[in-house]
């Protein structure tokens, strides 16, 4: 008898740690009652009915690493959801260009469950559900695209990706928040033929740039000789207008200096000569000077006039005599 009332009391104990279940922060629990849906316990203590009230389990698809380092998927049951954001690694995958170009490509999605009772009840295993219908979409927007087109549109294929999951999963309860492409790596042929592309366009830009740099510095060097040609015919055309005032004025000062000089001479013997014959004498005095050519002083010729000097000479002479 007593052996039955310790059973009892064991059995009763156990019933009442069953009644309790602690839900963990952002964790959900999926209770059924008799085999059907009867509430989701949230965060927190919460009392159930054992035996009657059972927690639901689901399938949920994990990567867990091997002892070789690959990491292997393995199917686990759970009895809690997470409602955390999840980062889901999309393993590497072959997908085929427009264009027949056979690349490798992997993502990364990240995607939160909302309604825990659509993502128990509405999928069988949600995260390789979303593998899946992750590989069927990427398939299909990449094959609309060019090799070249797959390469410089991340951003496009990112966006496309994620509206696509997103509204294909909003009735499994989950929000698809973001999605990455992580690498996207063609054959090695292609890479080969792409990496001869990308040189002979660096090659191609650096001549561009080395012969826009040659016709700019020629361009300098020409407005360079340009300026230095006019500032060189601006000093000569300066210079030549100072030369040429300077000797026009040097004239004007030895012209009225002459002519001072001259004044001067009639002045003082205008009183006892005759200033016109002293002038004209002057002048042929200078005159005979010119034709008087080499060392020897010799006359070069005479002109028929000469007997006019030779008078005014006297004339002069008379003049100075007359002054004394």
């Amino acid at each position: 008898m007593f052996i039955l009332l310790l059973v009892f009391l064991v059995f009763i104990v156990f019933l009442l740690i069953k009644c309790v279940v602690i839900v963990k922060q952002a964790e959900v629990m999926i209770i059924e009652r008799l085999g059907k849906y009867d509430r989701t316990l949230e965060s927190g203590l919460n009392i159930i009915f054992p035996i009657i009230d059972v927690p639901r389990g689901i399938h949920w698809k994990v990567s867990k690493p091997t002892l070789s380092g690959t990491p292997m998927d393995v199917i686990e049951m759970r009895s809690k959801i997470d409602l955390r954001e999840t980062a889901f690694d999309f393993p590497r995958q072959n997908v085929i260009t427009k264009d027949n170009v056979s690349i490798a490509i992997n993502a990364l999605i990240y995607y939160q469950i909302t309604n825990p009772k659509s993502a128990v009840y509405e999928i069988y295993n949600l995260p390789e559900a979303i593998e899946k219908l992750t590989q069927t979409t990427l398939r299909n927007i990449i094959g609309e695209l060019d090799l070249d087109e797959t390469l410089i549109s991340r951003d496009t294929i990112n966006g496309k990706l994620r509206t696509i999951l997103d509204e294909a999963t909003s009735k499994w309860g989950v929000k698809i928040n973001r999605v990455e492409l992580q690498d996207i790596i063609p054959p090695r042929d292609i890479q080969a033929s792409m990496e001869k592309q990308m040189k002979a366009e660096r090659d191609k830009r650096a001549a561009i740039l080395e012969a826009e740099g040659n016709k700019k510095s020629a361009i300098l060097e020409a407005e360079g000789i340009k300026e230095a040609n006019i500032n060189k015919a601006e000093g000569e055309r300066q210079a030549a207008i100072l030369q040429a005032d300077g000797e026009a004025k040097a004239k004007i000062k030895v012209a009225e200096a002459e002519a001072e000089a001259i004044r001067l001479i009639v002045d003082a013997i205008a009183e006892k000569g005759d200033p016109e014959r002293y002038l004209i004498a002057m002048r042929y005095i200078d005159t005979l000077k010119e034709m008087i050519s080499g060392k020897d002083n010799k006359v070069v010729y005479m002109p028929y006039e000469a007997t006019g000097v030779l008078s005014s000479l006297d004339s002069i002479k008379q003049m100075f005599n007359a002054n004394k």
